[in-house]
């Protein structure tokens, strides 16, 4: 057996010279993208409008450190936004609260950048790790466009939550498992997602279905843990959050806004109102939800880690009642689960992962908003792009489906350079 000669110190230190200019590149290609959607939404946006969703949580955590009810504290006019989540997510504001406003959320902002690099980091191994050293450059690129997305945009508009909670997701259920979360078992990032916000419960369903019991079991303990202590940290505020404010669906805006892009909502734009809208509305959540929550236990027992979170992630949104536009963040995992380890070997893959990121990167809610407002005929161009990123949405569950063939596997599954070029 031979055995490859040692490098030289001088070889050594120009090969790690070349790498940290790569990576610096790298930073450099992700800020200048990030400074699009960053200029738009935090320098040139109006004031009145600015980072709502950072005030709101900031709030939060503000109630808790001077003992003012949680729930009934609003932001400052014009917005007058009401916390929305459960009392765990509001300690985990306190951190915001012990700074001034501007500087939790553009600390928050620069949060969303690193973590929708890290999703991509996550999801897209397959494809950033055939290529040696252009790994950086290539997580750049991709990244870059990430960033653009209209959810991920919209997420830096407002200040949101949910890159945070993709990424916990993702690194919690990805195959094989980052090294960050040695020693911490499957399903507690999941809990603590699901203790932040509700919506990550309908990947307990997803370990259900797969008779995934400790998983399971592992992900509803720790949310139960940690809102039993939040609950005995704030005890008022949790029985108004469970007792009274989690059933006022007016909490969360006008659900027949166009920014509900989930079932529901463009049934309560569109639909019959009243029981045969709520019978319609059941209907169709149980037929996506097998078509969803099969694929999903398809791509697990395939060994696509990736694919199970994005189709999981879709159905987060689809389902929920409510889902904001900047929920569908999860796109950015589908968009990397459709193009799989080599979408230029196989063509198909490539056209299709651009047309979910190209459908993505338009605002085609707003257009049709437009169109509607400026009475073009035909109405029903305006109503169809009014609700294009459900209708996306669904296209893009259906090109997870046709990505992944019955009986097929992933390649990272079986072959160990994946997990030796695993990140971190």
């Amino acid at each position: 057996m031979s055995t490859a000669a040692p490098l030289s110190p001088a070889t050594a230190t120009q090969r790690h010279t070349g790498s940290t200019g790569r990576w610096l590149l790298a930073a450099v290609i992700i800020a200048a993208a990030a400074a699009i959607p960053v200029a738009r939404y935090l320098i040139f946006w109006p004031l009145d409008q600015w980072q709502v969703d950072v005030e709101v949580y900031r709030e939060a955590g503000v109630s808790l450190l001077i003992g003012r009810p949680v729930y009934s504290a609003l932001t400052e006019a014009p917005q007058l936004l009401p916390f929305t989540y459960p009392p765990f997510a509001a300690f985990l504001a306190l951190p915001l609260a012990l700074v001034p406003f501007p500087v939790a959320a553009w600390a928050w902002t620069f949060g969303q950048v690193l973590a929708t690099t890290a999703i991509v980091w996550y999801a897209g191994y397959r494809l950033i790790h055939r290529h040696g050293r252009a790994d950086p450059l290539i997580l750049a690129g991709l990244t870059a466009l990430m960033l653009w997305l209209h959810p991920v945009s919209d997420g830096i508009r407002f200040g949101q939550i949910n890159a945070f909670l993709v990424l916990a997701v993702l690194m919690d259920l990805r195959r094989p498992r980052p090294r960050l979360l040695r020693g911490v078992p499957p399903g507690v990032l999941v809990g603590l997602a699901m203790a932040v916000k509700l919506t990550p419960g309908v990947f307990v369903i997803h370990y259900l279905l797969c008779r995934r019991w400790r998983e399971a079991a592992t992900a509803i303990g720790t949310a139960v843990l940690v809102t039993v202590l939040a609950a005995l940290a704030a005890p008022a505020a949790s029985v108004t959050f469970w007792g009274s404010a989690l059933q006022d669906p007016a909490r969360l805006g006008p659900n027949r806004g166009t920014s509900n892009q989930s079932i529901r909502g463009v049934l309560l734009r569109l639909g019959p109102q009243g029981l045969p809208g709520t019978l319609l509305w059941l209907v169709l959540v149980a037929g996506v939800g097998w078509f969803g929550f099969r694929l999903a236990k398809r791509a697990y027992a395939a060994g696509d880690s990736i694919a199970e979170v994005a189709t999981v992630g879709l159905l987060a949104c689809l389902l929920s009642p409510v889902a904001w536009i900047h929920h569908f963040h999860w796109i950015v995992v589908v968009i990397l689960a459709i193009l799989g380890p080599d979408p230029w070997r196989d063509r198909r893959r490539l056209l299709a992962g651009a047309l979910v990121t190209g459908w993505f990167l338009c605002r085609l809610p707003w257009w049709g908003i437009s169109w509607i407002a400026s009475a073009w005929p035909p109405l029903v161009v305006g109503r169809i792009l009014q609700n294009a990123d459900l209708l996306g949405a669904l296209v893009a569950l259906w090109l997870l489906a046709w990505s992944r063939p019955l009986g097929e596997r992933d390649p990272g599954q079986s072959n160990d350079q994946w997990t030796q070029a695993s990140p971190t």
